[in-house]
């Protein structure tokens, strides 16, 4: 398939080629899902495959068609709005360095500190608005930073202004950050584990699935068929199991803390080798768990927030499973609805455990709450012995 050549405005009458994925991207930006933007994306690629060039300015009319019989005009007038800068504003960093104003990285990082997605947008519009009317052509980002501080101050409050400083000051600090994000199959963990690290700028994302592969790599079968399981019927491969094959609850609990024991050293070393070198890390998985803080030195200075995702209706819980199954092997996903009592019985379990050592549970109905939530938690987190003043933070 011939690729569409886009013609860009200028003298010069650039021309590049038509890509879903920025379109993608740009669409997210203006508040679709990754799937819808994704879609939309895709069924333009499809409606311009017999046309070799089109316009810049065409090309945003067919997006807007769209939207607006789908989405409804306030998606439409976000969209537009991500284009309709007249005047670039320069951030001049500490060290001299100069990037133009992104309207939507500071949407998003008021967004992170707790703020809904209007509120950050209209914070954001008002500062930018605030530059154009004062015909602004750089600013520093200390000046920024403290603009934004008093301004969030000032309309929306004391409670979200500090959370917003307590973020930047994250973002501005070395101080690295440990997110553990817990929960059993189905239960949206990696789906959450990406928004939530790509919001709070953690690169180092770890899956204790993953971890669980490379050692299945490592020891076979024969010397530990305990990990060559699911953790719902890593009990089928524990010594004895006969004994207590009518203790449905018992066999299955024994069966996923003998596998957890064997994930925990992995899953240590990972930990250790973020401290060692000051960076933050999220890592997901089912076998994360309270007994894996043990595991953190005190001494490492690291802010550490662990979280247990739940899914209360089975029904839910059953449909996140499926939805594995999308990015999967489809029979892995029946498999796991064919044991789904003893994945059931496993998030019970986990939970009962998370209550009991003070772990933060955070209900997984809907994707946009549930991030938020836990968003708040880490900026709680954060905020624990915090002191700094708007200058000292974007100094």
């Amino acid at each position: 398939m011939a690729k569409t050549l886009v013609i860009e405005p200028g003298e010069d009458h650039t021309k590049i080629p038509f890509l879903r994925g920025i379109l993608t991207r740009s669409l997210q930006d203006a508040g679709l899902s990754f799937d819808e933007a994704y879609a939309l994306a895709s069924t333009l690629r499809e409606e311009l495959a017999e046309t070799p060039e089109i316009t810049t300015p065409d090309l945003h009319e067919a997006v807007v068609r769209h939207l607006s019989a789908e989405y409804g005009t306030a998606v439409v007038q976000r969209y537009e709005a991500l284009g309709a800068t007249p005047h670039t504003v320069l951030v001049r960093d500490i060290a001299g360095r100069t990037t133009p104003f992104s309207r939507e990285q500071h949407r998003r990082l008021l967004e992170s500190s707790g703020l809904s997605y209007e509120r950050s947008t209209a914070v954001t519009t008002a500062i930018f608005d605030h530059l154009m009317k004062k015909a602004v052509a750089e600013i520093t980002a200390r000046h920024l930073g403290v603009l934004t501080f008093r301004y969030v101050r000032r309309a929306l409050g004391a409670g979200a202004a500090r959370r917003y400083l307590v973020l930047a000051d994250y973002f501005h600090g070395g101080r690295p950050l440990l997110v553990l994000i817990g929960g059993a199959p189905g239960s949206g963990k990696s789906v959450v584990a990406t928004e939530v690290a790509h919001r709070l700028g953690i690169v180092r994302t770890q899956s204790t699935d993953l971890l669980r592969e490379v050692m299945r790599m490592m020891i076979p079968q024969r010397l530990s068929p305990v990990l060559h399981t699911s953790s719902f019927d890593a009990w089928r491969a524990l010594p004895g199991r006969g004994e207590r094959a009518n203790d449905t609850d018992a066999t299955v609990l024994d069966g996923y803390r003998a596998q957890a024991e064997l994930l925990s050293v992995p899953c240590e070393a990972v930990i250790k080798r973020a401290l060692r070198e000051q960076v933050s890390l999220l890592l997901e998985g089912v076998h994360v768990q309270h007994t894996l803080l043990d595991r953190i030195p005190v001494e490492s200075g690291a802010i550490v927030v662990p979280i247990m995702l739940a899914v209360l209706n089975p029904e839910r819980l059953k449909a996140g499973i499926r939805g594995r199954g999308k990015h999967a092997d489809q029979r892995r996903a029946e498999r796991y609805l064919e044991h789904f009592d003893g994945i059931w019985q496993l998030q019970s379990f986990l939970l009962s455990e998370a209550d009991r050592w003070g772990i933060r549970i955070v209900v997984n109905d809907y994707k946009d709450q549930v991030i938020n939530e836990i968003l708040r938690i880490v900026v709680d987190a954060l905020s624990a012995d915090f002191a700094k003043r708007p200058e000292e933070v974007f100094a």
